[in-house]
Formats: C-alpha cells, sequence, structure tokens
C-alpha cells in the first residue's frame, strides 16, 4: 500500500496542506479500494461518512432528476476529492459517484479527517476553498444552461473534455462519453445530441471515428463556445 506522503493527490488537493506526520497518520487509518467501470463509488443519498482521495481514474457525478433520468453534474479525475461537503455539511451525499472507468481511490474515514480540521488551519481552509470553488462552477454551469444554446454548451463542453482530459495518441478524446452521457451533460435529448455531433462533424468541426471523437478545428469550436 502506498505512503500518503509520497501519493500525487497530496499535490493536487487539500491534503497539500498537510505536514509528513500529518500525512503518516493518514496512511494508516485509509482503506484502498479498486472500483471497476460502471461501478457506483457511492450513491446520492448514502451517508458517506469520510472522504474519497482519486489515486487513479475518472468519474462522474449526477444528480437524478425528477423524471428520473441522472445529470451529470461534474467529471471527477485523478488527484481530486470526494465527499467532502457531506463530511462538512453532515448530510447524505446529495450526487452520486460513478466511475467512467477502473479507479483506484482511497477511503479515510471521518473522525480522522475532521481531526486535521482542528489541528490544521490550512487544511480547513483548503477545504473551504475547494467547497466554494465547486459551488463557483455550479453557478456558472447554471447561467450556461440558461443563456446558452444547445450548439455552443456542445462545443464548450468538447473544449473541455480536450482541455482537462486530454488525447490518445489517434488525436480522439481520451474520456469517451457515450452520447446519453454527453447529452446529459449538455442538458439536451440523445437524440440532439446526436444530431448536433453529425452537423459538427459535416462542417468539420469535428471528426467522427466510430463513438469517438477528434476534434478537428478547434479555433471555430472555441469561438462557438463562446
Amino acid at each position: 500500500m502506498s505512503k500518503c506522503e509520497q501519493c500525487i493527490v497530496k499535490e493536487f488537493s487539500s491534503l497539500k496542506a498537510l505536514n509528513k506526520d500529518e500525512l503518516l497518520k493518514l496512511s494508516d487509518c485509509k482503506t484502498s479500494i479498486t472500483i471497476k467501470k460502471g461501478e457506483n463509488i457511492f450513491e446520492e443519498g448514502e451517508n458517506v461518512n469520510g472522504i474519497f482521495c482519486v489515486k487513479d481514474g475518472v468519474c462522474k457525478l449526477t444528480k437524478l432528476s425528477p423524471n428520473g433520468k441522472d445529470h451529470i453534474v461534474k467529471l471527477v479525475a485523478k488527484g481530486e476529492l470526494l465527499g467532502q461537503r457531506s463530511m462538512i455539511s453532515d448530510e447524505p451525499a446529495n450526487l452520486s459517484a460513478i466511475a467512467l472507468e477502473d479507479m483506484h481511490v482511497c477511503f479515510i474515514p471521518k473522525n480522522d479527517i475532521m481531526e486535521f480540521f482542528d489541528k490544521n488551519n490550512q487544511f480547513s481552509m483548503n477545504v473551504m476553498k475547494t467547497i466554494c470553488g465547486d459551488l463557483k462552477n455550479a453557478d456558472e454551469h447554471m447561467v450556461n444552461m440558461a443563456q446558452k444554446s444547445v450548439k455552443e454548451r456542445l462545443a464548450e463542453t468538447l473544449i473541455y473534455l480536450h482541455d482537462t482530459f486530454g488525447t490518445n495518441t489517434d488525436k480522439t478524446l481520451k474520456i469517451q462519453l457515450s452520447r446519453d452521457e454527453l447529452a446529459s451533460m449538455i442538458g439536451t435529448a440523445t437524440e440532439s445530441c446526436i444530431r448536433l455531433l453529425s452537423d459538427f462533424n459535416k462542417i468539420g468541426l469535428i471528426e467522427l471515428i466510430g463513438k469517438k471523437i477528434v476534434l478537428k478545428d478547434f479555433n471555430k469550436l472555441k469561438k462557438l463556445a463562446e
């Protein structure tokens, strides 16, 4: 089992505020878990009672809408933490976390992590900044959903997937979302998403290779997104 002081997660998350002794203590209380593609890390309404450190892999955070469909709120990658808001608010998870690919995560119980809140002010401040950042992103997403067209939202999402997760050697987007998942991210019906992707393909903005997507004209996509 790897030690927390050697883990890449601490470089990109609230854990970077912990000193070596605190990280060693964290290593003793964590549990390493392998999550297979499609499996839940936790479900909406579940009492998480701790945080998850994403060591490898990507998951989607989803919210169940009144009509019974899952809406993708955010994608979470290596180096991020899950469950911070629920831990601080002492409430059940308001989102579900589902693996988009095989993942390696570490779970740290609430009682152990809260000890650092009392003793390390910088750590508690980092956690609060992260939660505030998530709220800011949620506000911006809500404005985009209200003010941007579906075409603009699709262009913006494709750029986000490219910039955040990169591409494969064949230049296809590394994160392979299904058409349902992509439609969920931009807030439209799957049929509309498929039609728009076809339109983007016809005018040379993207290239469709089976279910894979290549961004062909990045500048025009960026202009459309804005």
